[in-house]
């Protein structure tokens, strides 16, 4: 952590931490509950400060487009919006992912379907964990249930799209967005030079040198052998990021009865029902995947051969329960709780659903 500390809403932390950790350009449009992203960044006028340009695109469509030409130059490049938007996006990010393009995609989340309302929600899941473009693939989801973790999770979703040449989503919603907390700032980091570009990443279309051929980012493949030899190497990349990226926080577990999986809003919540619940004698645990894709499936099940039932709560009809179902232990009740439409649930709600599912049913 850096020395300084500020008090920001949580998209205002990102945007900071954004200038601060390099980034080359922001490419977006304005959309509730995340606009104040490109409004911090037009503000504070990083140009002036590093070089880096920030442009609101006429459209998401164009904005995620963008991000391909800069990302092909090898640029660290981003985005930020919310579900809506994130729709639009879809076809964008495939061609990111089917390229193997570095980017960063922020979603702030609110409730749907549809135009929804511009309240919290969590209904995303599916469509950013389970490719909700086109095609084969799958993008890194890292969830923030904190601002502090809005800033930090910027610089390690950069590392990460670089590492493994993929898009890096920051999954949020409007609640963790909008909500004010003290961060810790750290220090600048500089942009690269286009020399330093070209000796960490040669696969960026910076131009053809005397040395080597021409370098060519593209989806397409007219062949069908040789893009099925390029689907299995993204489906080999996959599964190396399965084994080697998977995040998640473990609060009284160690002696826990009941497990509540949740991420983002519904884990800060889910912990106060935690302390609710063992007020009342209920030993409740809290496991919070930090990442959703790649989701921390051997977790799940070594939890789930200890306890006597796990509760996963959302702001959704039930979408990462899929995910802890496939994978828990299937001697013990998996249940789900949501609240939709930008309703947020209480503690006390989990509470009383946890006791009615799992000690009086």
């Amino acid at each position: 952590m850096g020395k300084e500390l500020r008090l920001m809403k949580g998209n205002e932390a990102f945007a900071e931490a954004v200038i601060r950790a390099g980034a080359d350009g922001y490419f977006g449009y304005p959309i509730t509950p995340q606009s104040e992203v490109m409004e911090y960044l037009m503000a504070e006028k990083p140009h002036e400060r590093t070089g880096m340009v920030v442009l609101q695109a006429e459209s998401e469509v164009a904005s995620i487009n963008m991000l391909y030409g800069g990302a092909a130059c090898g640029k660290k490049v981003l985005t930020s919006s919310s579900s809506p938007g994130i729709s639009l996006m879809q076809e964008g990010i495939s061609y990111l992912a089917g390229s193997e393009l570095p980017c960063l995609i922020m979603d702030a989340m609110r409730g749907g379907p549809g135009l929804g309302t511009i309240q919290p929600g969590q209904a995303d899941y599916f469509q950013l964990t389970k490719g909700g473009g086109h095609g084969d693939y799958n993008l890194i989801v890292i969830a923030p249930s904190s601002v502090q973790e809005m800033y930090d999770y910027v610089e390690i979703s950069f590392d990460l799209a670089f590492k493994y040449r993929n898009p890096v989503v920051v999954l949020t919603d409007g609640a963790i967005g909008q909500m004010m907390e003290k961060v810790y700032i750290g220090d600048q980091k500089p942009r690269l030079t286009e020399e330093e570009i070209r000796e960490k990443y040669p696969w960026a279309t910076l131009g053809k040198t005397p040395d080597r051929e021409r370098n060519i980012i593209t989806s397409l493949d007219l062949d069908p052998y040789r893009q099925e030899r390029h689907n299995l190497h993204l489906q080999k990349k996959f599964k190396e990021i399965e084994e080697n990226e998977v995040r998640y926080e473990e609060l009284n577990c160690e002696d826990a009865d009941f497990i509540i999986v949740a991420y983002g809003t519904s884990a800060r919540i889910s912990q106060k029902a935690m302390d609710i619940g063992r007020e009342k004698g209920l030993k409740i645990g809290i496991f919070r995947p930090i990442t959703l894709w790649p989701f921390p499936k051997k977790e799940i099940r070594a939890l789930s051969e200890k306890v006597k039932g796990i509760l996963t709560v959302e702001m959704s009809a039930g979408q990462m329960v899929e995910d802890v179902r496939l994978h828990a232990s299937e001697k013990i009740p998996v249940e789900h709780y949501g609240r939709m439409g930008g309703v947020i649930p209480t503690p006390n709600e989990i509470v009383e659903v946890i006791e009615n599912l799992f000690v009086k049913g």
